[in-house]
């Protein structure tokens, strides 16, 4: 570092610390890390006598009266400043007591290591004009100052107070605070300075407070002092005032976003997302505000969106007002809106920019004029600011958010504009992933009913009826369904399942189990041997996913029951699956069936089992999934018991009854998960419509069979139906004399076809081919195959059966 001319004093050129024209008058010197002097100013040189020349490189130690026995700064690089009296040996030898100030130099600050050391010289003391400098200091100071004496009343006020309260000190003087500001926050900040004043601790206050003669609030920082004479008493309260209205608002505006960060985006509801932007933004940053979107997204780069007789159509998603009754707003939620192509919310969708119009634009009046309601409305609110913000997301612009003001008399400011595109921006991006949601969700929904069974058959076994809710919320549409399945012999197949999971993927996972129950009900397998098939298929869908899936991490659910109504007779099995519950005709009661407790789908390796029921002609049967009965704020105990209650409830058709449980149970109609419900009234066939020979094991039995048949059909008034019945009959009866052993059954079922049954003990079932042009066999069950709508063999533990269907005459 330079160390100057000794022969004048040094500058700000060579020393740095050397700002005003009298640096003379302080002693400064630099030592560098080892205590040696690296510069001398003049004032050192009149404190102790020694020239810069003289003391340059030598150390600082030297100086020192009694080097031992005087306190230095320390050299432990520890505090970075130091202060404290030491004696110095003047250049004639002289003893000198010095005040010493010294600062640590680091070179990271653009200073080599060391200290700078300064003390001010003689002549600073206190001088009567330094007794006059308080009333100078007090009336010039930059920030607003007040004194109130103990009564509260004000006594002094500089000239930055007077501004503040627009009254001088004069107007001013005697009056307390409430009755100078004359608002609420005027009496609440006088509390303070009681408050002050009986604690005797000084406090900071904020507030908001309109300045004399102006409409526009200020934020203050008020700092409030108790103020004592020389003898200790308390005399007055200060009150320092400083405007942070800048602070202030750049705080506002960052909780603005915060607020819009973390409350906007809680669902994947377009409406509701757009309604939680404009909850945020009004009334905080415009007096209105609305959400507007485009039929279409419009991609960045690519055509304008069609616009018919240069006008755009939006629509309105959301508005809210700081006015009850949202005047400002000229359609309702949901309806379309077209807006000229010069409008401000179409340059902005078109341009992706920000359009701020204030009152004295052109664009401003040719906005409002362009619809005489939208000039009328604006004329009597006042609107004199617009704000038009385009809804951009990845890189597709969905729409538009614009904001008015109307009650608040400063426009849009550039802050407010940034603001307002930040929160926008944030919104934008929450309301595109609500769309690609709600389409999303639209797409497996539609897949979903696609998938079920549009109308439910209507068999003589039971009468059916069926409900299904697609989840709400965020979760979207499950895999749930139901299905009744035309069995052989007038049964009749009940199902309900749920895929594990949501989207398209549980609803085309449900699509392939329903197909694969409805396959393996064809053939008549038992329930629980159906399951374990199922079981299987699931296995293999897990394995042929992929990628990190395992076997397993497609599962389902699944219950499924089959009811004869010859026998009345039920039979049930559940993979994982809740049981159903059961509703005696006779006595009303509500059971729900005990069922084993089967493993879910996909798991694999383990096994199920059937439960046998005898049930009562008008037994009712309610099948459903986990959404029904099993909610968050609800266990499934609980569900069960609402649900008990709901079926006891008397209805006038079963319809209605599957309506009242879906009420009692869902009360909002919004489950959180699908819920899929099938109720199922039993009938019974009564002898006038089933008709049971036992047939010989003979040849000439034939005979008998088709005599009776004959007789049977004429009673049914069947006549046109004897040939043919006759010819399937003989058939199945002669299959079974020659292939099987034991008693053989025959069954005539007359339901909305005619069913015949050949049952036997043997369980080998017969194969249709094609028999060559002199093969004696082989052509009985093509035959009946010809002659029937369709046939079919069940087993069961006793043997088989088989079963074949025939159409009914016309009428």
């Amino acid at each position: 570092m330079s160390t100057g001319d000794p022969a004048r004093p040094s500058r700000g050129g060579d020393d740095p610390w050397g700002l005003v024209p009298d640096e003379a008058a302080t002693a400064r010197a630099l030592l560098d890390d080892s205590g040696r002097i690296t510069h001398w100013n003049d004032g050192a040189r009149r404190l102790l006598g020694h020239t810069a020349a003289e003391m340059l490189g030598r150390p600082a130690a030297e100086l020192l009266a009694d080097p031992v026995a005087t306190t230095a700064p320390p050299d432990d690089g520890g505090p970075l400043r130091w202060k404290g009296t030491v004696d110095l040996r003047h250049r004639d030898g002289r003893r000198l007591t010095v005040r010493l100030l010294a600062h640590r130099l680091q070179q990271h600050e653009g200073h080599p290591d060391g200290w700078l050391i300064v003390s001010p010289l003689a002549g600073t003391e206190r001088t009567e004009q330094d007794d006059q400098l308080p009333r100078s200091a007090f009336l010039y100071a930059p920030n607003a100052l007040a004194l109130y004496d103990t009564d509260l009343r004000l006594r002094r006020a500089n000239r930055a107070m007077e501004e503040v309260i627009g009254l001088t000190e004069d107007e001013a003087r005697g009056l307390r605070l409430s009755e100078i500001g004359g608002k609420p926050q005027s009496i609440e900040l006088e509390e303070q300075l009681r408050q002050a004043m009986e604690s005797g601790r000084p406090r900071d206050v904020r507030t908001r407070l309109r300045t004399g003669g102006e409409s526009r609030e200020h934020a203050w920082l008020g700092r409030i002092a108790p103020v004592w004479d020389a003898e200790g008493e308390l005399v007055a309260v200060a009150l320092a005032a400083v405007d942070i209205t800048g602070e202030d608002r750049a705080r506002l505006r960052l909780q603005l976003v915060n607020d819009a960060s973390r409350r906007i985006g809680s669902t994947l509801e377009i409406g509701r997302t757009a309604q939680e932007l404009l909850d945020v933004c009004v009334p905080r940053l415009a007096d209105f505000g609305s959400v507007d979107l485009l039929a279409a997204p419009h991609p960045h780069g690519e055509a304008p969106p069609t616009m018919e007789n240069g006008m755009l159509t939006l629509r309105r998603i959301a508005h809210r007002s700081a006015t009850p009754g949202a005047p400002e707003a000229l359609v309702e939620v949901g309806q379309l809106w077209d807006h000229a192509v010069s409008a401000s919310p179409v340059r902005a969708v078109l341009s992706g920019e920000v359009v701020v119009l204030h009152r004295d634009d052109p664009d401003f009046l040719a906005w409002v004029e362009q619809d005489p309601e939208r000039a009328r409305r604006a004329t009597e609110l006042g609107v004199h600011s617009g704000l038009s913000v385009p809804l951009s997301a990845r890189g597709v612009t969905l729409g538009v958010a614009q904001f008015v003001r109307y009650r608040r008399p400063d426009p849009f400011a550039p802050d407010d504009v940034l603001v307002a595109r930040e929160i926008v921006a944030r919104a934008a991006v929450c309301l595109d992933n609500a769309q690609r949601f709600t389409r999303e969700r639209e797409t497996a929904l539609a897949l979903q009913r696609s998938l079920l069974p549009q109308t439910l058959p209507q068999r003589s076994a039971v009468q059916v009826a069926s409900r299904y809710l697609a989840a709400a919320g965020q979760t979207g549409v499950g895999g749930d369904w139901f299905d009744v399945i035309p069995l052989s012999g007038a049964r009749v197949g009940l199902i309900v399942g749920d895929v594990v999971g949501h989207g398209v993927q549980a609803s085309a996972t449900m699509g392939r189990l329903r197909t694969a129950v409805r396959t393996l009900a064809d053939v008549d397998l038992p329930p629980d041997e159906l399951l374990t098939h199922l079981d299987d298929l699931v296995l293999r869908l897990s394995e042929e996913t992929g990628g990190e899936e395992t076997a397993g991490d497609i599962g389902a659910t699944c219950l499924y029951a089959v009811y004869d109504p010859v026998t009345g007779s039920c039979t049930v099995a559940r993979a994982g699956h809740p049981p159903p519950v059961l509703i005696d005709p006779g006595t009303g009661g509500v059971t729900t069936m005990e069922l084993p407790a089967g493993p879910p789908l996909g798991l694999g390796g383990l096994p199920f089992e059937s439960a046998e029921f005898s049930l009562t002609e008008g037994s009712v049967l309610a099948l459903f999934t986990d959404g029904l009965v099993e909610r968050r704020d609800q266990d499934m105990d609980e569900g069960y018991r609402v649900l008990h209650e709901a079926v006891a409830t008397p209805a006038v058709s079963l319809d209605a009854r599957c309506e009242a449980v879906i009420e009692a149970l869902l009360p909002g109609g919004a489950p959180g998960d699908d819920v899929a419900l099938l109720m199922a009234r039993t009938r019974i066939l009564d002898a006038a419509h089933v008709v049971t020979w036992e047939i010989p094991d003979d040849p000439a039995s034939c005979g008998i069979a088709r005599r009776d048949i004959a007789g049977q059909l004429t009673r049914w008034d069947l006549q046109e139906a004897v040939f043919t019945t006759e010819l399937v009959v003989t058939e199945l009866i002669a299959n079974a004399i020659r292939h099987a052993t034991g008693p053989i059954r025959l069954r005539l079922i007359l339901d909305r076809t005619l069913i015949i049954e050949v049952s036997d003990t043997s369980s080998t079932a017969p194969h249709l081919r094609r028999a060559a042009g002199f093969d004696e066999g082989g052509r009985g069950l093509m035959l009946v195959a010809q002659l029937t709508q369709r046939w079919g063999t069940r087993h069961s533990p006793s043997g088989k059966t088989i079963w074949a269907e025939l159409q009914l005459p016309d009428g």
